[in-house]
C-alpha cells in the first residue's frame, strides 16, 4: 500500500545508474553493430569526448552506447528515432552514465578492488546467449554472438568487469540502510492524511494572441523548437506475395505416389485387433499355474490374487505389438491366442510369470487402397505443397543473390507487385490517424526497417502458407519537417507557446489574489477571459493509493507535497496552460503504534535511503576522480548520430 510513498520520496533518477552499469552488457547484446566506421562527424573514433581521471571515453564508445540505449527504448516505441532521442536529452543521459561508470571503475581500482579473469569468466558462463544446445557454455556460441553484434572479447570483458566493480562499490553502500522507527511512523501516518484545497486551470487557448505570427517570428520560433517537429523515419515497402497458386501444378499427387505411400504404410491399413486384459504377474510358474486353475474353475480372479498376496491390473485396448514391447513376444502370443473370456496359460517375461483373462476383443478390418486413396492424396499434397513453397522461396533468393530485381522476378512468376503508403517502424501509416499497414505484409515490417533501399529479400508472411518478395523502395530519414510543409502546425504551436506565456502571467495574478485572501473561484473570475471552473479537492493519500496503477495527475501530486496555506502554479505539458494549486487545510489521521503500515514504511523508505547513499557515493567518486568534457567532440557525435552535416 505504501508504493504511493515510494513515488513521492524516492530519488528522481531511481535506479538509473545501477541499471546503466549492471545491465550494460545486456544493452550490448540487444544492439546491432553500431557505427564501426571509426568516424563520427569528422571526429576520429578514438578522440575523447570525456576524460575521467586518467581514463578516456572515446567518441566511438559514446556513439555505440547511445545506439544501444535507443535500441532498448525502441522495444516499447519502435518509431523512436535517433534525432528524437537526442532532442529529448538521451545522448546527454548516456554520456552521464558512461562518466559515472568510468568513475566507479577507476575509483575502485585506485583503492585495490579488482574484477579478475576467473570472476569475469564465471559471469560469462552464466549468460544464456553463450550456451550451446546442451545448456552449457559454448565457445562457438560465444564467438558467434560477439561477431553478430560487432563486439570483441575485450569489450565484453571490460563491460562485465565494470559491472562487477560497480556491485562491489555500490551494493555495500546501499545494503541494510534503515530509517528510525519514529521517522517511519511519521511517514506511515501520512497515509491517513486528508487534504482540502482547489485546483484551477488556465488554458493557453484562452490567451491566444490575435492574428498569426509574422514570417520572421514564425521562422525564429521554428528554428528554436526544431526538436518539437521531428518526424519519424518512414519507408515505402514494395512487395509481391506468392503461395499455393504458384505451385498448384507441381503438388498434385500422382496415382503412383499414392500407391507407393500405401505400400510403405501397409501395416497401418491392415486388419488389426485390440484386446483388453485383467492380468497378474507372480514370481513362480507354480504360483501362476495354481491361480490359473482356480480361476478357470470359477473363482474370482481378484479374490484369488488377493488371497495369494497379489493384486491384478488391467490393460485396455492393447495391440499384439504393445504387449510384446511391454512384456515379451511369448506373453503376447499367449494373450492373443486365447479366446475372449478365457484364462491364458502362464507365460514368462523378465517381470515374472503372467496369467491374464481376456476381457474384450475388438477387431478392425483392413482398408484397401481405394478406401484410403483420398486420405493419402491429401497428405501427399500437403507435404509437396510445403516443400514446393520452400523450394520456390530458395530459388527466388538465389535469383536475388544473382542480381535480379523484384520487378523482374515478379513478372517472370506472374506476381502482382504492390506498394505500401509511407509507414513508420511501429506499423502506422504516416500522416493518418490510427491507420496501420496491411496485415498481409506486417510480419516483415521489422526486417524492412533494417534493409537498404532496393535490396529485395524473401520472407514468410503466413507460416507455411504465404511468402513475400519485398524491398524498401523509398526511405525518408527522421528529421524536422520543412517549415513550408507544416506551417499551420507551427503556427498553432507558436500560438500555444504565446498563450502559455500569457496564461503564466495570469496564473501569477491569480496567485497574488489567493495570497490576499480571495477564494480560487473569485481569483479566476477576476480575469478578463472565461476560464474553467475550479475543482474542489478533499482527498486522503489512501484515496490516491486506491487508484492502483493509474497515474496521479501532476496538480494533485503537487497538492499532496505542499505546505498548508500555500498556493503554487504548475505548467501543463505541451504548452497547454498552467495550473494553480491552493492548499487550504491538512488534517492528520490517527494511527495505532502497531499498525503494519509502519513496518512497510520503514522497509520501503530504507530502500530509498540506500539508493540515495549509492547515488551520493557515485557523485563523490566523480568529483574525486575529476571529469573533463570535450564539448567539440560531443557535439560532433551528436551531429553525426542525428544525421546532420
Amino acid at each position: 500500500m505504501l508504493l504511493f510513498f515510494r513515488s513521492f520520496f524516492k530519488s528522481k533518477f531511481g535506479l538509473a545508474i545501477t541499471f546503466a552499469f549492471l545491465a550494460l552488457i545486456a544493452f550490448a547484446f540487444a544492439s546491432s553493430d553500431v557505427a564501426n566506421t571509426g568516424m563520427f562527424g569528422g571526429v576520429a573514433g578514438g578522440e575523447r569526448v570525456a576524460v575521467v581521471g586518467d581514463e578516456r571515453i572515446d567518441s566511438a564508445e559514446l556513439a555505440q552506447s547511445a545506439s544501444t540505449a535507443l535500441d532498448r527504448l525502441r522495444q516499447d516505441n519502435p518509431a523512436l528515432s535517433m534525432p528524437a532521442f537526442i532532442a529529448q536529452g538521451g545522448l546527454e543521459e548516456v554520456l552521464d552514465q558512461l562518466i559515472a561508470r568510468y568513475a566507479i571503475a577507476t575509483y575502485a581500482e585506485r583503492f585495490g578492488l579488482r574484477a579478475g579473469d576467473n570472476l569475469i569468466n564465471s559471469e560469462i558462463r552464466q549468460i544464456g546467449a553463450f550456451r550451446g544446445p546442451d545448456g552449457n557454455f559454448s565457445a562457438d556460441a560465444y564467438n558467434q554472438t560477439l561477431a553478430a553484434q560487432g563486439l570483441t572479447d575485450a569489450m565484453v570483458r571490460q563491460d562485465i568487469g565494470s559491472g562487477l566493480l560497480a556491485q562491489q562499490m555500490l551494493v555495500p553502500a546501499s545494503f541494510g540502510a534503515t530509517i528510525p522507527l519514529s521517522l517511519a511512523t511519521r511517514y506511515a501516518r501520512l497515509f491517513k492524511e486528508r487534504r482540502e484545497g482547489a485546483i484551477g486551470f488556465l488554458p493557453s487557448g484562452a490567451f491566444f494572441p490575435e492574428g498569426d505570427p509574422s514570417a520572421a517570428q514564425l521562422q525564429a520560433y521554428y528554428q528554436e523548437n526544431r526538436g518539437d517537429f521531428i518526424r519519424p523515419e518512414r519507408r515505402v515497402i514494395r512487395y509481391a506475395l506468392f503461395g499455393e497458386e504458384e505451385i498448384e501444378d507441381a503438388i498434385a499427387p500422382t496415382d503412383a505416389e499414392i500407391a507407393a505411400r500405401y505400400r510403405e504404410n501397409s501395416a497401418e491399413y491392415a486388419a488389426s485387433e485390440a484386446r483388453s486384459f485383467t492380468q497378474l504377474i507372480v514370481p513362480t510358474q507354480q504360483a501362476a499355474q495354481a491361480i490359473r486353475q482356480r480361476v478357470a474353475a470359477g473363482a474370482s480372479f481378484a479374490s484369488v490374487a488377493q488371497e495369494a498376496g497379489f493384486r491384478t491390473s488391467t490393460l485396455e485396448a492393447q495391440s499384439r505389438a504393445q504387449v510384446a514391447d511391454d512384456a515379451s513376444p511369448a506373453v503376447a502370443q499367449a494373450y492373443f491366442d486365447a479366446a475372449r473370456g478365457a484364462i491364458t496359460e502362464p507365460t514368462r517375461s523378465p517381470l515374472g510369470w503372467h496369467v491374464a483373462r481376456v476381457d474384450s476383443v475388438e477387431t478392425t478390418p483392413g482398408r484397401s487402397l481405394a478406401q484410403v486413396s483420398d486420405e493419402l492424396a491429401s497428405t501427399i499434397r500437403e507435404e509437396k505443397r510445403v516443400r514446393a513453397l520452400v523450394d520456390l522461396a530458395a530459388q527466388i533468393e538465389e535469383r536475388i543473390d544473382d542480381g535480379e530485381t523484384l520487378t523482374a522476378i515478379a513478372q517472370d512468376l506472374g506476381l502482382t507487385v504492390r506498394s505500401t503508403p509511407p509507414v513508420t517502424a511501429d506499423g502506422g501509416v504516416y500522416g493518418t490517424q490510427g491507420e496501420t499497414i496491411s496485415e498481409e505484409i506486417a510480419p516483415v515490417l521489422e526486417t524492412a526497417f533494417q534493409m537498404e533501399e532496393s535490396e529485395p529479400q524473401v520472407g514468410e508472411v503466413a507460416r507455411g502458407d504465404t511468402f513475400a518478395i519485398f524491398e524498401t523502395a523509398d526511405i525518408t530519414a527522421s528529421a524536422a519537417a520543412p517549415l513550408a510543409e507544416i506551417r499551420e502546425d507551427v503556427i498553432t504551436s507558436w500560438k500555444l507557446a504565446q498563450g502559455s506565456q500569457a496564461a503564466r502571467a495570469a496564473a501569477d495574478r491569480v496567485l497574488a489574489r489567493l495570497r490576499d485572501g480571495a477564494t480560487m473561484a473569485s481569483a479566476l473570475a477576476a480575469e478578463d477571459v472565461r476560464l474553467p471552473a475550479a475543482e474542489q479537492i478533499a482527498l486522503t493519500r489512501e484515496d490516491l493509493a486506491r487508484r492502483g496503477d493509474q497515474r496521479i495527475p501532476p496538480p494533485l501530486a503537487l497538492l499532496f507535497s505542499m505546505a498548508e496555506g500555500t498556493s503554487k502554479r504548475l505548467e501543463a505539458t505541451n504548452n497547454l496552460g498552467w495550473f494553480v494549486v491552493d492548499l487550504d487545510d491538512i488534517e492528520l489521521g490517527e494511527m495505532a503504534g502497531d499498525d503494519p503500515l509502519i513496518a512497510q514504511a520503514q522497509s520501503q523508505l530504507g530502500e530509498t535511503v540506500g539508493q540515495e547513499y549509492a547515488d551520493q557515493l557515485v557523485i563523490a567518486m566523480r568529483e574525486a576522480m575529476g571529469v573533463e568534457r570535450n564539448e567539440t567532440a560531443i557535439d560532433a557525435v551528436r551531429r553525426q548520430l542525428a544525421g546532420e552535416r
